[in-house]
């Protein structure tokens, strides 16, 4: 038994069982480095791509202040090309689509919307974008297909949102009582994201007449 061995014949030991596993350690350490060193390769470029994506979003927001739609429209593609998985790229979406809208180009604004929905990976930005097509939609007198719009998601924290944009469309067609039902239901479930004031508005409107 071990205990019983002498100290020369426990280090004899000791050396065969290095002899026969060294190899395997150095083998076991050499990949640990490795492991750490790709890490931290990897964590290094992570950080630089993070830091070129909100560079040349900072560029775009500042585009965009300006209304220079030709440098907002670059940045995002730039964006949406080089960096595609950080959430300045579907940020960068959002902000070409509202510029194209101010700009009177209401088609590749809604283009730019619904291309987004089916690539961001980010439910509540979807949401944002499926609310601005069919505002779009209520805008160029298109009430039913902002009304297709709507339906085709579960609004979730956005409903009251989603109820006031309805009540939009459905008074657009003329469906005075479906608007202010929609108001109301807005009214009841959405204080604190909707416009509260204008949303009262809209509704008096609607009950004096």
């Amino acid at each position: 038994m071990d205990e019983f061995l002498s100290e020369n014949e426990q280090w004899e030991r000791v050396k065969g069982w290095l002899k026969q596993n060294l190899p395997w350690l150095l083998a076991g350490v050499a990949i640990a480095a490795v492991g750490v060193l790709g890490w931290r390769w990897w964590q290094a470029r992570e950080e630089r791509q993070l830091l070129a994506a909100a560079a040349s979003y900072e560029t775009l927001v500042k585009a965009f202040d300006k209304g220079d739609l030709e440098v907002v429209i670059t940045q995002a593609d730039a964006l949406t090309k080089d960096h595609p998985d950080t959430g300045y790229a579907d940020q960068a979406q959002l902000a070409v689509a509202r510029l194209l809208a101010d700009n009177k180009q209401p088609e590749q604004a809604v283009a730019r919307l619904q291309q987004l929905l089916t690539t961001t990976d980010d439910s509540e930005l979807a949401l944002i974008a499926r609310l601005r097509v069919a505002r779009i939609q209520i805008d160029q007198k298109q009430p039913d297909a902002a009304l297709a719009t709507l339906a085709a998601a579960e609004p979730g924290a956005f409903a009251p949102r989603f109820a006031e944009t309805r009540g939009d469309a459905l008074l657009a067609k003329g469906d005075r009582d479906g608007a202010l039902k929609a108001y109301r239901e807005a009214q009841a479930t959405g204080a604190a994201v909707v416009d509260v004031d204008l949303l009262t508005l809209k509704i008096n409107d609607l009950t004096r007449s």
